[in-house]
């Protein structure tokens, strides 16, 4: 049976075929692309007629409708010849991995901006979890009480001057990782949407990856209510599966925009230095993209998530934001990743 030394060595000999053109990935925006010309051309229906716009809009009308099959056919082409051709290369032809952990301690990471309503609950919360060996709160130059409730909660407590939700991940992590007494670091939030008790299901995924990313798209494990709204929650899952898409055969990925995620700390040290802090509220998506570029191994794992106590800040506010964070990440993960100006 090959050993996990064989395996990565494998795993490295592939990485060529497996990071070729994603046609999976390209077929689906052509398609998608497609379906949204025809719909176009089907909707203008109503102003040809409502507003008497034959000669003007009905031209454009049947050229949408009937130049729309072009995309669909490509895209359609494109994605059966990389699930039905290509995927027998890209997948890893390497043994299930699994690394047992000598150690289950771990660090846990936690951003914070304005949370000064919870972030001494969730600091108490990691704390008091067996496995937790620290918790570490970056605070994005809050301007409340945020930095001292965390410090008195018992966190060791840092405030990243620079904006930007990806300054704030990246010095979380950042510090994280200079803790060589553990070989786990937890990132999260300190909003309370998610909970200490789910530690341990990360870990247990944690022999078998590099990162273990939790995913909040299991219906019975979300709360009622929570700052992801059901557009969000849907678009979420879209844009993982593009994601999955451009690695095929490398992962299953539902939840592109989740905080909450185990990192094995050899890993994180090696991931660092290739990730852009200036990428703001798709940072998420950008690490993931990141280390799957790397060839570090990504399996997802069902978490429990909650409303978050006080007001959101990030890419949740509303729809409309949650969509413009949602084309950035589409946008990154097809033409590759810019800071926002």
């Amino acid at each position: 049976m090959p050993n996990v030394a064989t395996g990565k060595k494998l795993l490295a000999s592939d990485a060529k075929s497996r990071n070729s053109t994603p046609l999976l990935l390209y077929g689906a925006i052509l398609f998608c692309i497609g379906i949204a010309g025809f719909l176009l051309g089907v909707l203008l229906v109503f102003p040809r007629y409502l507003l008497g716009l034959h000669e003007l809009l009905d031209p454009v009308a049947t050229w949408l409708v009937w130049y729309s099959g072009i995309p669909v056919v490509l895209g359609l082409s494109l994605a059966a010849f990389d699930l039905l051709v290509l995927l027998r290369r890209k997948k890893p032809n390497v043994p299930v991995r699994h690394e047992p952990l000598t150690n289950r301690k771990v660090t846990v990471a936690l951003t914070a901006y304005n949370d000064e309503d919870s972030i001494a609950d969730a600091v108490k919360d990691f704390l008091a979890h067996p496995l937790v060996a620290r918790v570490i709160v970056v605070s994005n130059n809050s301007q409340d009480e945020t930095f001292a409730r965390a410090q008195a909660a018992g966190a060791i407590t840092f405030d990243e001057l620079q904006p930007g939700y990806g300054r704030c991940v990246f010095r979380c992590l950042s510090e994280a990782v200079q803790h060589e007494d553990v070989d786990m670091v937890v990132l999260c939030e300190g909003d309370l949407t998610f909970r200490a008790y789910d530690i341990e299901k990360l870990i247990a995924y944690a022999p078998h990856a590099d990162i273990v990313n939790g995913t909040r798209t299991v219906e019975p494990l979300r709360q009622y209510v929570t700052q992801l709204s059901t557009f969000m929650f849907y678009g979420n899952i879209f844009v993982g599966k593009l994601l999955e898409a451009k690695y095929l055969g490398r992962g299953t990925i539902t939840d592109v925009g989740t905080t909450y995620k185990l990192c094995r700390r050899d890993a994180l040290a090696r991931l660092l230095p290739h990730v852009n802090p200036a990428i703001n509220l798709e940072f998420n998506a950008h690490f993931l993209d990141t280390a799957l570029q790397r060839d570090l191994v990504l399996v997802e794992c069902p978490i429990t998530f909650h409303a978050r106590v006080g007001v959101s800040k990030g890419g949740n506010v509303n729809n409309w934001r949650g969509f413009q964070v949602g084309l950035r990440m589409i946008a990154g993960i097809v033409l590759g990743w810019r800071a926002a100006a």
